[in-house]
């Protein structure tokens, strides 16, 4: 029976540098950094979210063809792919914090009806939902 997420995938050019923007940038910490033979294996993740990891994966790495990896890369560089939704419970105060920080907003923290939302892009172009669930939709509580 699957039990919840445990991994997924950002898709990155430079592994190093993405490594280095969600742990100095968004305070994730490394939870692997190791290589598998051709394959540079980095995983990261929000530290009191110890289930759940990004494994921070290069275009270029092995397992796609040429031109599946060609067709990423064009998708990725133009800001396409939406890696995800992170949970928080102070968005406008996360948002201040990552701004100083460098991380670019494409929209700002606004009020939505399930919460408070800002978007943000990674090093690489992949966006995410910073959000703060409204307490009628806040589902880590019980009811």
């Amino acid at each position: 029976m699957i039990q919840g997420l445990a991994i997924s995938t950002v898709w990155t050019f430079d592994q190093q540098r993405t490594k280095a923007f969600f742990t100095e940038k968004l305070g994730f910490e490394i939870r692997a950094d190791l290589a598998i033979g051709d394959l540079r294996w980095i995983t990261v993740g929000a530290k009191d979210q110890p289930g759940v990891e990004l494994a921070l994966m290069s275009v270029d790495g092995p397992g796609l063809d040429a031109e599946s990896a060609e067709a990423l890369r064009r998708l990725v560089a133009k800001g396409a792919i939406g890696a995800g939704a992170f949970r928080t419970d102070d968005c406008r105060g996360d948002y201040e914090t990552f701004r100083a920080r460098g991380v670019e907003f494409v929209q700002e923290p606004k009020e939505r009806p399930y919460g408070i939302e800002a978007i943000f892009r990674d090093d690489n172009g992949n966006w995410y939902s910073l959000t703060q669930r409204s307490e009628e939709l806040d589902f880590s509580k019980e009811f």
